[in-house]
């Protein structure tokens, strides 16, 4: 609703970048105290943050690049302005998670423990990155009439200006929200390690793949001439978080693992 937050002369502070900003903030410092309270070396957990926050940015970017590649290759200099939106989720994720799996090999730092402890990080950074996308007004919805739509008329809008569009970007903060409140009570009361992580990817998937279904933006060519490219991912991703859920809590059992609770 307001791309720009704050501009002083020829210095602008875009809503988009600030929210982004502060969700990459809220997540790092929640990582840092889950990373104390398990024992961890929390120090090596706030450098992991620092690369998994260049590795999402260029990753996520890039996934972007490539799923509006004709516009890109029209402009090649947009593919810089990431300030204005234009990041998605997925491949800032993907990009993350190697980055993560490289670091934590090379410092021999447990994988699951450390995967558990950013989940809850990863929703409640999403939760404000996606009121960013609100403010900036790209990840829209469709054409809709229901009482709570949204119509975007700021110029520099990224959402089609003048008409009522499902509030997607709101749809998906709000979840983003409950499934971090749910991860923040499940956290002391997990069975296994990566039982948290697993969870967040079962939810994420699922609940981004239904509000797919209402995006108004482009979604790249359709996957199988139905689904778009992140329902595709969302849908893989929950069916391999359930299988090792299942996997996970068989092999627990058997190792008898206990956890740290407090």
């Amino acid at each position: 609703m307001h791309p720009i937050l704050l501009k002083i002369g020829d210095i602008t502070l875009h809503t988009y970048g600030f929210f982004v900003a502060m969700g990459f903030l809220a997540g790092i410092l929640l990582a840092k105290s889950e990373a104390k309270r398990l024992g961890m070396d929390h120090e090596k957990v706030m450098d992991l943050c620092f690369y998994i926050l260049i590795a999402a940015i260029v990753g996520s970017r890039l996934f972007y690049v490539v799923i509006n590649h004709a516009f890109f290759l029209s402009n090649p200099l947009d593919v810089f302005k990431i300030w204005s939106g234009g990041l998605v989720f997925y491949g800032g994720f993907i990009a993350a998670l190697l980055t993560a799996f490289i670091y934590l090999k090379i410092h021999k730092m447990p994988v699951w423990t450390t995967a558990d402890i950013a989940a809850p990080s990863l929703a409640i950074g999403h939760f404000l990155g996606r009121l960013g996308c609100f403010s900036a007004g790209c990840c829209f919805g469709k054409k809709c009439d229901l009482p709570w739509a949204m119509t975007f008329t700021h110029p520099e809008t990224l959402a089609p200006i003048g008409i009522a569009i499902h509030p997607t970007q709101l749809y998906s903060s709000i979840s983003n929200l409950i499934i971090f409140f749910f991860l923040w009570f499940f956290r002391k009361h997990t069975k296994f390690h990566g039982q948290l992580f697993w969870i967040y990817i079962l939810l994420y998937g699922i609940t981004r793949s239904f509000i797919e279904i209402f995006r108004g933006d482009f979604r790249g060519n359709p996957v199988f001439g139905l689904l778009s490219v992140s329902q595709t991912i969302g849908i893989s991703m929950s069916v391999i978080a359930v299988i090792m859920l299942i996997c996970s809590c068989s092999a627990s059992k058997v190792r008898g693992e206990k956890l740290v609770k407090s």
